[in-house]
């Protein structure tokens, strides 16, 4: 069970270490904020966007691999 555990965390780890590096940098948005217009426009549909997608990936990774770093302590 613990050799199962253990694999389980090492793929939810790297899977975690691959959706973060794909997400755009925090800075990447800052050019598009100077027009008003589009920034409302984006606003409306960023819950739609590929890195809204990985953001909520990156805290359903994480937290998986929370749960399994407890169970091993578990064990």
């Amino acid at each position: 069970m613990q050799l199962f555990i253990t694999i389980m965390q090492l793929l939810c780890g790297l899977c975690l270490i691959l959706v973060v590096l794909f997400q755009s940098g925090k800075s990447a948005g800052l050019s598009g904020s100077i027009g008003g217009v589009a920034d409302s426009f984006l606003a409306k549909n960023k819950a739609k966007t590929a890195d809204a997608k990985l953001a909520r990936a990156t805290k359903w990774i994480g937290g998986v691999f929370i749960v399994l770093t407890l169970a091993l302590n578990v064990i």
